[in-house]
């Protein structure tokens, strides 16, 4: 009798051995790439505060808000785009490689800016902008999710994720302190110079060690096998964050789009200029409470966990907005009542902080910066819907009533995310 052997099934290049990373290593990465992020959020917002010296060279006139909120959003709309493209692009061919490419990318679309002379150029080169701007939150946030300790994690999602508040408030100083002085046109042309972090990523920043052992054992598919793995395997979870990125970021357009416009208005109805006196320092001290809660969401989160820090700083957001919506006049007189409220807003807001940790460890690796990328930004581009309801809402019912849907969106934060299983602390997974 002839013994008859099964052929033992191909085996898979074998991982090579995880470098160890220094502590050293991951803060000089983290570094990079919160300037990374730092400067996208500026090269997204600085447009909004040069508008109106643009409106004025170009001879906008009264089309001024009208070309503003269009050139606006184009960019969110070609950042949602990018976010998508990149995201399966970073799970392809490497974190390190396509956060260079996204900088690039946004840094030579804003620096294009400067050349504009009307409504088409400009709208190119923001759709540019924005396309870079998309794809570069997802990679460096994957990129941190995997080479710090699952028990620093949330530390350092919330740490990369302040550059948001510092890079708003560096558009602010480039609209509203250097413009005056040097025109928009050179602002423009300045903001083209992050892209010198190319030199520090390309010297300082290696590849995913997680990324690069998965690349070991199984080469990529085709590239959109990494979109359809997502909508076969992973659509729950998929929809279960673009619902929560939704109502956190409606929250958070709907807070700081509209309440300066509402306290402008209130001062229209009572002939003073209370707000415009303020307005500078309410940008501040708003970003500078959001860079506070930020910090303190990464310490909170991976003490207590994800959803409590999630729905304590959704519920601080939410009495903020209402007490600001209900007694406007009242707080805008009394300073003693009115920065406490905003500060609450601002140190509430800091929960989108949450979101790079809490997507890296709802999917694994070999889609990670895709679903990332991809539930992020298309939660971004949901923002055009609430814009939409909260216009009809200030048109219908006021300013004041139509901030309560900022709060409706809060107070949903803080009951959705339950849904989610707890995942602080827990290993990625390499699947």
């Amino acid at each position: 009798m002839v013994a008859v052997t099964t052929p033992a099934p191909a085996v898979a290049a074998t991982a090579p051995a995880a470098v160890p990373l220094s502590a050293a290593y991951r803060w000089r990465a983290y570094a990079v790439c919160l300037m990374g992020w730092l400067f996208d959020f500026y090269n997204m917002m600085v447009f909004a505060y040069l508008a109106k010296a643009i409106g004025r060279d170009l001879g906008w006139g009264a089309q001024l808000d009208r070309n503003k909120g269009l050139l606006v959003g184009v960019t969110l709309a070609a950042s949602g785009v990018g976010g998508i493209l990149f995201g399966g692009l970073a799970d392809r061919y490497g974190r390190k490689r396509v956060m260079a490419w996204t900088i690039v990318i946004y840094c030579v679309g804003t620096g294009l800016c400067g050349l504009g002379v009307g409504l088409w150029s400009l709208g190119l080169f923001r759709v540019i902008t924005g396309f870079g701007v998309g794809g570069e939150w997802a990679t460096g946030h994957a990129l941190m999710a995997e080479i710090f300790p699952k028990e620093q994690r949330g530390r350092a999602a919330a740490l990369l994720q302040a550059g948001e508040p510092l890079g708003v408030a560096l558009a602010v100083l480039g609209g509203l302190v250097l413009e005056p002085r040097v025109g928009w046109r050179m602002v423009f042309f300045l903001s083209a110079l992050p892209a010198v972090l190319i030199v520090f990523i390309r010297r300082y920043i290696h590849e995913s060690p997680l990324w690069l052992a998965r690349q070991a054992i199984i080469k990529p598919a085709g590239f959109f096998e990494q979109y359809a793995v997502l909508a076969r395997c992973h659509w729950r979870r998929a929809l279960q964050g673009w619902i929560l990125g939704c109502s956190k970021l409606a929250t958070y357009w709907l807070t700081f789009v509209w309440l300066p416009e509402y306290f402008a208005e209130l001062d229209k109805l009572n002939h003073s200029n209370a707000f415009d006196a303020i307005r500078l320092k309410f940008i501040l001290v708003a970003q500078g409470g959001q860079l506070v809660g930020m910090l303190a969401f990464g310490w909170l989160s991976d003490r207590a966990g994800r959803r409590p820090a999630f729905t304590l700083y959704s519920l601080v957001t939410a009495a903020g907005i209402l007490a600001l919506s209900l007694y406007g006049p009242q707080m805008i007189a009394n300073p003693v009542l009115f920065w406490p409220a905003m500060g609450a807003v601002g140190l509430g807001s800091g929960c989108t902080a949450g979101f790079g940790a809490l997507l890296a460890e709802l999917f694994p690796t070999s889609i990670r910066n895709t679903a990332m990328g991809t539930v992020y930004n298309m939660a971004r581009g949901f923002q055009f819907v609430t814009q939409l309801a909260m216009g009809y809402l200030a048109a219908t019912a006021g300013v004041a009533k139509g901030l309560l849907l900022a709060v409706a969106f809060a107070l949903f934060t803080a009951t959705w995310v339950w849904t989610f299983p707890e995942t602080r602390g827990i290993a990625l997974s390499q699947e």
